[in-house]
């Protein structure tokens, strides 16, 4: 059972079909509009049919604004690599360090020797390799003179830099023995694809790695472990990433916790996959994999004392019940007051509160994250409903005729009469249902049986729940007609006000009143 800890980071794998190139901009900046980390890109530059993924990266990158690129991967034997290492350190300081670095040994050699590069055997190809990642790793230093004298890349005092913004990663696409070797030896990451290697591969290839890594005197969790993962959302489970959307969750979370897998690139290039996939899958994934770290922080052994005491102990910041003790450490996000729509979906003044906590306690680290992890996770909804205001904006901005809004906004139409506003708004609407699913189908369950003092509090935040949703069911209406009538905008104005109003107000009342008790009872 092997978690390395790695932050989880989600992304898409895109052909640079050269017949579609507006397309596969238009899916990068959709994996970025559906909250993913990562869009990247295969490269065969030998492929007539494919654009080069270099020039394609840095149009992706040019096009968006958090997304970060990575070549999925790069195709060493046709990139010498003291100009890659300039091009990925050029490309990562214009994008204030959204650039990681994908590479690969090589493979149809007969396509490499066609466009000019050398044909080697697979062995000399991990050698090659090798020699390359030195050649990156010494150009990429601030300044100095870098003399490298191998078999297959000689460079003689060329100057380093310039260096890139931040640490790019080398993540090596690793099959085979040498290859999985060098990984543990040198690689900041490891990229292999579902295809050719099952989940059922990953331990030994896993074990491989680590030994290499142990022996060349790292710590193996150093090694990031991504995943290029291909499926089906179906109906009925029938196999590894072949079904429901919850299955998907749960196979990838369990990779997470028993084989250290951290990155998840979802391959293929259908716009519906790529929403379901963010908006149905990823939260799982987090929800799931956060849950069982806790729960495991919480489990370990401490040393004798291992509470964590605060410093003066002062009393609960607010009088009353439902407060947060300032001992927890642990700040809930306040309701501000402000109401942007002059409807009124529930009386606030009724909600229950929860038992009033001790002041006096202590909480342990493990409970302090179990109480942040809620907070985290609104965050995120807060921030994703930000961006969804902004989209409307946009679109408001530039409402001269349909003609004239469409062309103001980038990548504004993926299929016909599909906007990119009403496709982000319904992979919004599902993040937020998957989140309150979970909430009720999972945490309220346990906070009942654990604490009857929150039973009211939580039958309060379930029937809100339920409010919520019938407003996430008038935006979606308000957008049907936004895609017949685009001059129709206030009204999506209008819903998404009244949204906000009831999602933030909610939010605010559920952390004030369980925040304190997911550290106490350590559900999380």
């Amino acid at each position: 059972m092997t978690d390395y800890g790695h932050d989880l980071v989600f992304g898409t794998f895109l052909t640079p079909a050269a017949d579609a190139p507006d397309r596969v901009v238009a899916l990068a900046q959709l994996t970025e509009q559906v909250g993913l980390d990562l869009a990247t890109v295969q490269d065969h530059p030998y492929q007539a049919r494919f654009l080069d993924t270099w020039t394609l990266l840095s149009v992706i990158a040019a096009r968006t604004t958090t997304l970060r690129v990575a070549p999925n991967v790069a195709n060493l034997p046709l990139r010498p690599p003291a100009v890659l290492a300039k091009s990925v350190a050029s490309l990562d300081l214009l994008t204030g360090g959204r650039v990681e670095l994908g590479l690969g040994s090589g493979a149809f050699w007969d396509g490499v020797a066609a466009l000019g590069g050398r044909k080697l055997s697979p062995g000399r190809g991990v050698d090659a390799l090798e020699e390359a990642v030195r050649v990156i790793r010494a150009l990429w230093a601030p300044s100095g003179s870098v003399r490298i004298d191998g078999e297959y890349y000689r460079v003689h005092g060329a100057h380093a830099g310039p260096a890139p913004a931040h640490d790019v990663g080398i993540w090596l696409g690793a099959y085979r023995t040498r290859m999985l070797a060098l990984t543990g030896r040198v690689a900041d990451g490891w990229l292999p694809s579902s295809p050719y290697a099952g989940p059922e591969q990953l331990p030994a290839m896993n074990a491989a790695i680590d030994a290499a890594a142990a022996e060349a005197g790292r710590d193996p969790s150093a090694i990031r472990r991504l995943y290029n993962i291909a499926g089906r959302f179906t109906a009925r489970g029938t196999g590894f990433l072949d079904g429901p959307a919850g299955m998907w969750a749960e196979q990838l979370a369990e990779l997470t916790l028993e084989q250290g897998m951290s990155g998840y690139v979802v391959m293929g290039d259908e716009p519906d996959v790529v929403r379901r996939f963010a908006a149905e899958v990823v939260p799982a994934v987090r929800d799931l994999v956060d849950a069982e770290r806790n729960r495991r922080a919480a489990a370990a052994p401490r040393p004798a004392g291992g509470a964590v005491p605060s410093s003066d102990r002062p009393g609960v910041a607010e009088s009353g019940r439902g407060a947060v003790p300032p001992a927890l450490g642990v700040t809930p996000t306040p309701d501000d007051g402000v109401r942007l729509s002059g409807v009124r979906m529930w009386d606030e003044t009724t909600r229950p509160t929860g038992p009033a906590p001790d002041p006096d306690r202590a909480y342990t680290a493990a409970q302090r994250a179990s109480g942040q992890h809620l907070i985290d996770v609104h965050d995120h909804l807060r921030s994703e409903l930000a961006t969804l205001r902004d989209l409307i904006e946009q679109v408001a901005a530039g409402l001269t005729e349909p003609g004239a809004a469409r062309s103001a906004i980038n990548a504004m139409t993926l299929r016909q009469n599909n906007w990119t506003l009403g496709t982000y708004c319904e992979s919004y609407c599902r993040v937020v249902t998957t989140h309150h699913t979970l909430e009720d189908t999972a945490l309220f369950p346990r906070l009942r049986r654990a604490e009857s003092g929150l039973v009211p509090v939580v039958d309060r935040l379930a029937e809100e729940h339920l409010v919520i949703h019938d407003v996430l069911e008038r935006v979606d209406r308000a957008l049907v007609g936004l895609v017949t009538d685009e001059k129709d905008i206030d009204a999506v104005r209008a819903e998404v006000d009244l949204l906000t109003d009831t999602l933030l107000s909610h939010l605010a009342y559920e952390e004030r009143e369980l925040v304190e008790p997911l550290a106490r009872l350590q559900i999380l």
